[in-house]
C-alpha cells in the first residue's frame, strides 16, 4: 500500500474499532461480561474498572456473577451498576452480586437491530468522510505539482478500494450482530 494512504487507513481502522466497541455494549439477551467494561467503581476514592475490584463470571447464559475481592465493595459495585445505563437491577446475597438479564421481547430485538444499523450507517458516513478528506488532500498535491495527475488518479483509486473494503467489513459485522440479536 502507498505510504500516502497510511494515515487515512489508520483513521478508517479507528472508526471500525470504535463500531466494534459500540456493538459489544449492545446486549443481545445473553450475559456478556464486556457489558461491564465501562463501569467504574469508587475504590478508596479512586474510580476503578469493575474488573479490577471483582471477579466477573457468567455461570449461566443470562446471568453475570460479580464477586468482589473485598466484601465491603458490594455496596459500591451495586451503586455503580445502578448509576450505569445497563438498565438491570443487581441482586446480592452478601457475598456475590448477580445480574439477571431478562429475555428480550421481539419488539426490543427489532429496536436493537435498528440501533445497530444506525450505528453502522454512522460508521460508513465517517469512512466516506475520511475518503473525501484523502481525495481533497491528493487533489491539492496534484494542483501544487507535488504529484503527477496519474499519481493523483492512482491514489484516488486506491483510496476507493480501501473505502470499499472497510464498508464491506462494516456490513459483515452489522449482519453478524443483527443475527445475534434476533436469535432467540
Amino acid at each position: 500500500m502507498d505510504e500516502r494512504l497510511k494515515p487515512y487507513e489508520e483513521k478508517m481502522n479507528k472508526t471500525l474499532d470504535n463500531l466494534k466497541e459500540e456493538f459489544t455494549a449492545i446486549r443481545a439477551g445473553r450475559a456478556n461480561p464486556r457489558l461491564l467494561d465501562k463501569i467504574r467503581v469508587d475504590y478508596y476514592g479512586q474510580p476503578s474498572p469493575l474488573q479490577a475490584v471483582a471477579n466477573v463470571s457468567v455461570p449461566e447464559a443470562r446471568i453475570i456473577q460479580i464477586q468482589p475481592w473485598e466484601s465491603r465493595m458490594i455496596k459500591e459495585i451495586e451503586k455503580a451498576i445502578l448509576a450505569s445505563d445497563l438498565g438491570i437491577t443487581p441482586s446480592n446475597d452478601g457475598k456475590v452480586i448477580r445480574l439477571v438479564f431478562p429475555e428480550l421481547t421481539e419488539e426490543r430485538r427489532k429496536e436493537l437491530v435498528k440501533d445497530v444499523k444506525k450505528r453502522a450507517e454512522n460508521a460508513k458516513v465517517a469512512i466516506r468522510n475520511i475518503r473525501r478528506d484523502a481525495n481533497d488532500a491528493f487533489k491539492k498535491m496534484s494542483k501544487s505539482s507535488e504529484i503527477s495527475e496519474d499519481e493523483w488518479k492512482y491514489l484516488e483509486e486506491e483510496c476507493q478500494k480501501l473505502t470499499d473494503s472497510y464498508i464491506e467489513e462494516i456490513d459483515e459485522i452489522t449482519e453478524a450482530k443483527s443475527k445475534e440479536i434476533l436469535t432467540v
